[in-house]
Order: structure tokens, then sequence, then C-alpha cells
């Protein structure tokens, strides 16, 4: 018998030594560590891990009690309130399937995907009653709808049969829960915010979910008993998995309905606040905010971004701030986070200005990730590592998505040649670090030459009178494409079009200067802060 077969021969899994993967054993452990430990902070409540764990597995048996079980989908429309970090654990208690959904969709979007993910339960916020009764009445399924009643939040109107309350009232505190019998099984399903047609159905499975979870503990440097803010919102990836990581080190959930500066300077300060997530959007809000919005605090905090990536000037920004940043990259696809912008040991030495360049790249692969690569969209073909190479940035790993729920050519496309396709252009350097230039949608072709539009808005972020900018394709008979930028000044700043022109030639070549300028109030923006590009390009076009 070979050797190789040797360590094979009689030795199977088996109770003992196999268990599915599921990020719920975090939730038992932290209780049975911590019970006494501070797990939730919403405005003044206070919650104990003790009293969370007991909550969860109540809210699973009235969810039993109401007949949803393996495989039926549980939808929420909530902010960042504790319902919504405890349906995360309730819900897969029971072999179900969560749909957490943007609270900021049009009534029918919602509609749309409480059909086509067959929602047996539907919770709600009043703050969204008029989108959410709309919804209902558009949509084909009849799911149970449940209220969730914040304190902090004031006013709107009842939709559904029974508030929360009333639901947890029917639950049982002796509920026993199982883990899923295979770690493949469905967790969460998250829909894409596409910008054509109907969003697609990203479907989690629970390995995934634990090992994303694991991989940003040590990503972003989650310590034991973390201060966690809630200002990224918990609908968008779930929240990049984290609920279930900050749970696993027996962390504190500080929850916040909305992003602004003065609440997120409040909890930092009051709350000693060690880590969050937050949307470049955000931190920007944070730079500029008035001295009156600002709390003093003397501990150390870190933040970590994604979704677009900051301008230099941001990054440097937040450091004055005396906020350190990870970068992060990833797609709902890929659970959120699947890159981290490493930091390396030598770019402590670097000038500010220097070591923002080098955070501000997408970096390399996650720890629950297994290869990525930049290369040619069409024959797979990596690109040199050169730094000035495009391609296409192609992923795989622990934590990409199952498929798109009823949507074989669409999963089928996504993983074409056993590598989740991205769509987003980038740049390989020599360190193996990869920074993304652009969606392959919004990259600017002009007289034959790309444009990125991320290149361009950094150097705008550069100029002092800049709060938000965005670049975009204009049309233009002559070149075919041309960058155009839509940009906020910050409050009492003024700038004109030549001014804006000639700070870009300063750092740009010219055919990658904006050719027009537009000022606005405000870009628009989706609820994760990013910038809606298609809008812009619809008001170019018309």
């Amino acid at each position: 018998m070979s050797s190789t077969l040797a360590f094979d021969a009689d030795l199977t899994p088996n109770a003992a030594n196999f268990s599915a993967l599921t990020p719920l054993t975090f939730l038992a452990r932290t209780a049975l560590a911590h019970p006494y430990r501070t797990a939730v902070i919403h405005g003044p409540l206070r919650r104990t891990w003790g009293e969370t764990h007991q909550r969860c597995l109540r809210l699973a048996s009235a969810l039993r009690a109401m007949g949803v079980g393996p495989g039926d989908t549980v939808a929420a429309l909530l902010p960042n309130v504790p319902e919504m970090l405890e349906l995360h654990f309730a819900v897969p208690m029971l072999g179900a399937v969560l749909n957490t959904q943007n609270t900021r969709l049009d009534a029918a979007s919602m509609a749309f995907m409480l059909d086509h993910g067959q929602a047996k339960v539907f919770f709600t916020d009043a703050e969204f009653h008029e989108r959410s009764r709309e919804a209902l009445s558009r949509c084909s399924v009849s799911p149970l709808v449940v209220d969730v009643e914040d304190p902090t939040f004031e006013g709107g109107e009842r939709v559904g049969e029974l508030t929360f309350d009333e639901l947890m009232a029917r639950g049982r505190d002796d509920f026993t829960w199982q883990a899923p019998a295979d770690e493949w099984q469905a967790i969460t399903l998250n829909y894409t915010s596409g910008t054509t047609g109907d969003p697609k159905g990203v479907v989690y499975h629970h390995r995934g979910a634990y090992l994303n979870a694991l991989s940003n503990i040590i990503g972003l440097g989650l310590p034991q008993g973390a201060a966690y803010l809630w200002t990224l919102p918990m609908f968008h990836c779930n929240g990049w998995c984290f609920p279930w990581a900050v749970t696993a080190v027996a962390g504190t959930h500080v929850c916040l309905r909305q992003p602004h500066p003065e609440p997120i300077f409040r909890a930092i300060s009051e709350h000693k606040v060690t880590h969050f997530c937050a949307a470049p959007v955000v931190l920007n809000m944070m730079i500029n905010a008035p001295e009156e919005q600002r709390r003093p605090f003397d501990h150390t905090v870190t933040v970590a971004t994604g979704g677009a990536a900051p301008p230099a000037a941001t990054i440097a920004a937040m450091e004055k701030l005396g906020i350190n940043i990870v970068h992060l990259y990833g797609l709902t696809e890929t659970y959120g986070p699947s890159l981290v912008c490493e930091f390396q040991d030598p770019w402590a030495d670097l000038s500010l200005e220097e070591k923002a360049d080098k955070v501000a790249r997408q970096g390399i692969l996650s720890l629950s990730m297994t290869d990525m690569m930049v290369a040619n969209p069409d024959t797979l073909t990596p690109v040199p590592r050169d730094g000035s190479t495009l391609g296409e940035l192609f992923v795989r790993g622990h934590s990409v998505m199952k498929g798109y729920l009823n949507n074989p050519q669409g999963t089928e496309k996504a993983f074409a040649g056993g590598w989740f396709h991205t769509g987003d252009l980038g740049v390989w350097y020599e360190d193996g670090y990869v920074e993304i230039k652009d969606r392959s949608k919004d990259i600017i072709i002009s007289g034959g030459e790309n444009i990125s539009t991320l290149e361009v808005e950094s150097v705008l972020y550069a100029h002092p009178a800049v709060l938000e900018a965005a670049v975009v394709a204009g049309p233009d008979p002559h070149w075919g494409e041309i960058p155009c930028a839509f940009i906020a000044l910050k409050a009492g700043q003024a700038a004109s079009e030549e001014d804006i022109v000639s700070h870009c030639r300063e750092g740009l070549a010219g055919f990658k200067c904006p050719k027009k300028v537009f000022f606005v109030d405000e870009l628009p923006k989706t609820s994760t802060g990013k910038f809606q590009k298609h809008v812009l390009r619809e008001q170019l076009n018309v």
C-alpha cells in the first residue's frame, strides 16, 4: 500500500473529527465565555452576550412556530438596529436564508426581491413604511410582515400583523438549534445593485461566511472585546460579514441608524470605538465635518474602507484625524472583502503622501481567498506585473458566492474559465499588489487612449475646494469620449472650471484632464456610498 493510501485508509470523517463550518458557533462560544460582557449598544439600550444569545434562540423558536424552516427566505428591510444583528443568527439557526434588503431601494425593486426570493417573512422598520406597503402590494408572495419598533426613531407607521416584540413573545427559551448538515448550505441571499435589468440574487453559504468572518478579524486586526461601530449598512453584503466577526471576538456592536459625522465622532469618543467600516464618502464627510460636530478621542481607531477606491488625499486626511485606514476590496459576490492592502513594514518610513499612495491600492488576497490574477478578459492570460498593463481582476476562493439564484446563465458567465470575473480593471505591481483603475463599464476611451476615472478623481480630490468628485465619459464627435467631471464644493469654497482644469494639468497628462466640469450641490449615490455614475452619464447623453 502506498504511503498516500495509508494516510487515507480507515481514516474517514466522522462526528468526532468533522463538522460543517458555520458562524453560528461564534455566538454560542462568546455567550459561554463572556455572558456579562456588553454585546450591543443602541442609544440608551445595553445588552450582554448572555442576553443576546438568549434572544436569538427565542427569535429562532418564534420563527419556527410561524412555520419557517430549512430553505425558507426571511427578508429584512432594516437599518443598523439590534434586531438586524439578531436575525443574522436566528434565521440560519433554522436552516432558513436571510435576505437583507437595501433600505434606499424603490418599491418595485423590493417587490422583485420578495418575489424572486419567495420571502416567507418580511421584517420592516417604520421609517420605510410607505415603500414597504407599496412593495407588498406589488409582489405575488404574501409574507408574514413584522414591524421592528426602534425607540430611537420617531414617526412612521406600522405595516405588519405583529411587532418584533410580539413575535418574540411566541418563542421559547429552551430552543435548541442544529448546525447545518452541509456547510455549502445557503445562509444568506444578497442582491446586486445592477444599473440595468433586474438585480441578481447572490447566494452565500455557511462555510464562506465562517471563513470570511475569521479573515476579517485578522485583516482588520480585531482584538478580543473590540468596540465596533455600525457605520457600514448591515444589509450590504451582510455588513461584510462583521455581524459574525465582531461576535467571534466577543466585541461590542455599537448600532447607528445613519452614518452622519456627529454621531460617529460621539460614538468613538463615548463608547471607545476601536473599529468601523465606511465607504470613502463617509470618510470624506468626517474629514470635512465642522469643528462643533467633532469629539476628542485619545485611543487607537481603525477604519476599513472599500466599495470605491479612496483617493490618496482622503487616506492622508484620515490619518491626520488619528484614524488608521485599512483598504479592502470586494464585491457582493465575494461576501464583501476579498483583497486587503496589507501594510508593509517599510511603508512606515515613507512620507504621509507616499504612504497614502501605497495604501490606496487594493492589495493582495485576504485569507479566505486562494488565488487572484490580473489578466486579459478574453484569453485569461495574466498581464505583466509592471504596474501599467491594464487587465481584469479575477479571483477564486472560499468566500466566493455559490452563484446567482435561479440564474444559471449568469452563474456560468461569472465563473467562466474557473475564475470569478470581477469586471474591475486594474494593474499588477511587481510586489504582487493590485490597483484597480476602473470598472470595465467606467473606463474612458478617448482617441484610443484609456483614461482611468479613479486616477482623475484622485487628482480632483487634492484640490482644496473639492468635497466630492466623480468623472464619467461624455460623448464627443472627434475623440469618441471625453472625461467630464461632476464636482460638489466644500461649504464656503469657490472654484471655476478653469481653476479645476488648471489644477488637473499639474498632475495629469493633458488628454486625461476633464474637458467639461459641472458643479452640483450633491452627487447621486447608492446607499453604500458609491457614486451612481450611470445617472451622471445619462445626464450627458440627454
